[in-house]
C-alpha cells in the first residue's frame, strides 16, 4: 500500500472516531442541560468552580496518553463552558478592553463560552460585581517581576466582594505593528507593567525610541492599529483581534514572568481542603505590633504566601496590612489564629477563602 494511501485509510479513521466525540459531546451536552434545570429548581448556583476543577484534576490522572497531559485541562474546560452555557448564561466582567492578559485568564478559567464584559477600570469591576451586572469579575493583583496591583490592594478595602478564586498564568509579551517591520517603529505604547517587565530587551533593540504609557496592553494594540510609525508591546492575542504583525515574540526579560488574577464574586467559595486564605488588618503604631499579629501563625505552623501594606488615606504614616495564607478558616488552627489574630489588631477583614491555583 503506498503512502497516499494509508495516510486517506488514516485519515478515514480519524474523521470516525471524530464523529463518535461528536456524539459524546451532544449526549454529555443533554445531561448538562438536565443538571440546569435541577439547580434552576432547587435555586442553585450554576457555576461550581471546584467541582469543575475535581474534573480536570481527575481526567487528567486518568488520562493514559498519547494524547498529552497537558492538553487535557485546556480542552475539557471549553466541552465543560459550552456545556455550561446550555445551563445558565455566565458573565465575567474583566479589566479591558478585550485582549489583555486580564481577558486571556477569564477565557483560561472560565471559558470561551462565557460571556466576558470589558471595563475600563479595576474600580469598574469591582462595582460591576458589586451591583450584580455580573456574575464574577476578574481583575490583576500581583507580577512575579514587578510586583503587587496597588489599586486591586485599595478597592479590596472598601468593597463588599468575596475572592472566590486565583489564576495563575505565564504573561509573554510580543513586539506587534501594522507593518511588522521593526525600521518604520518610532514609538512604542504599552501598559507600565508590560514596559517593566520588557525593559532589558527594550533598552538593547530600542534604546532611543519613545516609550508611551497605556492604561493597558489591549489600549496600546487599539493605538498601533491606528498608526503606522508606532508599535505595541501586547499579546498575540491582541495580534490577532486588531489586525497586527509580530515584529518579535516573547521579548520579556524573564521566562518566568506570572501574573495572579483574583477571582471575585458576591459569595464566598467552599472549602476543597486545599485552599487560600485572604484576609487585611490594621495594628496600633506600636513596637512589636506587626510580630504580634502574625506570631499565631507561625506557633500553629500555618504558612503565610504573601503580605502587602497600604497606607490609610486619611491617616498620615498609618497602614493596613494584606495577608495570604494557606488555609481555610473552617480549618481548626486557621480559626484559632484568626480569632488570635482579632484580639490583637484595631480592624480585620476576611478578603474570601479559595483554591489555590497550581
Amino acid at each position: 500500500m503506498g503512502t497516499e494511501e494509508k495516510i486517506k485509510l488514516l485519515r478515514q479513521k480519524i474523521e470516525k472516531i471524530d464523529g463518535q466525540i461528536l456524539l459524546l459531546l451532544n449526549e454529555r451536552a443533554d445531561v448538562a442541560r438536565e443538571v440546569g434545570k435541577v439547580k434552576s429548581e432547587a435555586n442553585l448556583e450554576i457555576y461550581d468552580p471546584q467541582r469543575e476543577e475535581e474534573i480536570l484534576k481527575c481526567l487528567t490522572l486518568q488520562n493514559p496518553g498519547p494524547f498529552p497531559p497537558g492538553g487535557i485541562s485546556p480542552v475539557f474546560r471549553e466541552i465543560i463552558s459550552a456545556c455550561r452555557s446550555l445551563e445558565a448564561e455566565l458573565s465575567v466582567v474583566y479589566l479591558g478592553p478585550p485582549a489583555t492578559h486580564t481577558h486571556l485568564a477569564c477565557i483560561e478559567r472560565f471559558g470561551s463560552s462565557v460571556r466576558t464584559l470589558p471595563e475600563e477600570s479595576i474600580q469598574e469591576v469591582f462595582e460591576a460585581v458589586e451591583k450584580g451586572k455580573a456574575n464574577f469579575g476578574v481583575v490583576p493583583i500581583e507580577n512575579s517581576t514587578e510586583g503587587v496591583v496597588n489599586r486591586t490592594l485599595d478597592m479590596l478595602i472598601d468593597s463588599q466582594v468575596k475572592i472566590c478564586g486565583e489564576i495563575l498564568i505565564r504573561i509573554s509579551h510580543d513586539l506587534l505593528s501594522l507593518s511588522g517591520e521593526s525600521k518604520e517603529i518610532e514609538k512604542i505604547y504599552s501598559h507600565p507593567q508590560a514596559l517593566a517587565q520588557c525593559r532589558q530587551w527594550l533598552r538593547r533593540n530600542f534604546p532611543n525610541i519613545p516609550l508611551v504609557e497605556t492604561v493597558s496592553t489591549a489600549k496600546a494594540a487599539q493605538m498601533a492599529a491606528e498608526d503606522p510609525k508606532a508599535a505595541a508591546i501586547a499579546s498575540s492575542f491582541a495580534a490577532h483581534l486588531y489586525g497586527l504583525k509580530v515584529i518579535e515574540s516573547q521579548i520579556e526579560d524573564y521566562v518566568h514572568n506570572y501574573t495572579r488574577f483574583l477571582i471575585l464574586s458576591r459569595q464566598d467559595s467552599e472549602r476543597t481542603g486545599k485552599d487560600k486564605t485572604s484576609l487585611l488588618f490594621s495594628i496600633a503604631d506600636l513596637p512589636g505590633s506587626l510580630h504580634g499579629a502574625l506570631r499565631p501563625f507561625a506557633e500553629k505552623a500555618i504558612n503565610l504566601t504573601k503580605i502587602e501594606s497600604r497606607p490609610i488615606k486619611d491617616r498620615p504614616w498609618e497602614y493596613v496590612f494584606f495577608l495570604d495564607f494557606e488555609g481555610h478558616p473552617m480549618d481548626a488552627k486557621v480559626d484559632e489564629a484568626i480569632s488570635e489574630l482579632k484580639r490583637k489588631v484595631l480592624f480585620l477583614k476576611l478578603l474570601g477563602s479559595y483554591p489555590q491555583s497550581s
